[in-house]
């Protein structure tokens, strides 16, 4: 009996609590001057546009957490599009080919109404950060400075370097083989082989550099945890103290050899005493 009328105590308490809760929820919303409701975000790095999702080669170097690839986009093997950087393919296509790179909060858009105008990106091409890259071709083997604008229906010939901050306006052809600067962007000189050769030279090494950019970014809250102890480890542990990674030869069964916590300088001196010697006879 006793236990009944404990129960329905208890049912009436938690009954009564959960409207307070309600109460005070309520009077809470009213009195807020800018509503907020909470809501999970759903990952913005690669999303579909009307049923068409990118399509990504599986040996794509590096696509950054917080890069946005949307649509109609293709990227090639050994490509990357690095942090903060946006390809957004909705009203038309973007292609970028192989071994190419799209730097830190570079944008890379494409038109529909003021002209029909895909986005091409060719191959060893590398896109500075900040850059713009909107409605354009861009040939093989180009290098675009940070923060330069490339704008609809101009053509990047290949081997050839658009400058920092410049601004090819729309319609523009930018020959092979050349540096243009300046906003509006013109020819200054033809590039010599050496820049030829260096912007091909560059986009390897970016494709290198995505390699372990994507694998620091794949890993586990556990791995980085063993990466952190491991650095730890190393910048305390001094180097004529056993190093845990080389292999012990005395060991049984992973748990260390037998006897040996009593074989130290502390509880038998001539351990010590032959350390001492062997180093001794090491300098020598």
């Amino acid at each position: 009996m006793a236990t009944s009328l404990g129960a329905r105590a208890v049912t009436a308490v938690s009954g009564a609590a959960r409207s307070l809760g309600k109460a005070l929820d309520s009077m809470g919303a009213s009195m807020e001057v800018a509503k907020y409701t909470e809501r999970l975000v759903p990952s913005t790095r690669i999303v579909a546009v009307d049923g068409v999702a990118p399509t990504i080669s599986e040996t794509a170097a590096f696509i950054a957490p917080s890069a946005n690839v949307v649509g109609n986009v293709t990227l090639g093997p050994n490509s990357s599009v690095w942090y903060g950087a946006t390809l957004r393919g909705d009203v038309n296509s973007i292609t970028v080919g192989t071994n190419s790179s799209i730097g830190d909060r570079a944008i890379v858009h494409v038109a529909k109404i003021q002209g029909d105008h895909p986005t091409a990106i060719g191959d060893n091409v590398t896109v500075g950060p900040g850059a713009t890259v909107h409605a354009a071709t861009i040939q093989d083997g180009v290098r675009i400075g940070p923060m330069a604008q490339i704008m609809d229906g101009a053509t990047v010939g290949s081997n050839s370097i658009v400058a920092p901050g410049a601004v090819v306006t729309p319609g523009t052809s930018i020959p092979s083989g050349e540096l243009w600067s300046g906003n509006p962007a013109k020819s200054l000189r033809k590039l010599t082989p050496e820049e030829i050769a260096e912007i091909t030279d560059e986009a390897v090494s970016l494709a290198g550099l995505a390699t372990i950019h994507a694998d620091e970014n794949a890993k586990d809250y556990k791995q980085l945890a063993q990466d952190e102890e491991d650095y730890d480890d190393k910048m305390q542990r001094d180097p004529e103290y056993w190093q845990r990674d080389t292999p012990d030869e005395e060991d049984v069964l992973g748990q260390g050899a037998p006897g040996r916590i009593f074989n130290t300088p502390l509880t038998n001196p001539e351990e010590g005493l032959k350390v001492k010697a062997a180093k001794k006879k090491a300098e020598e």
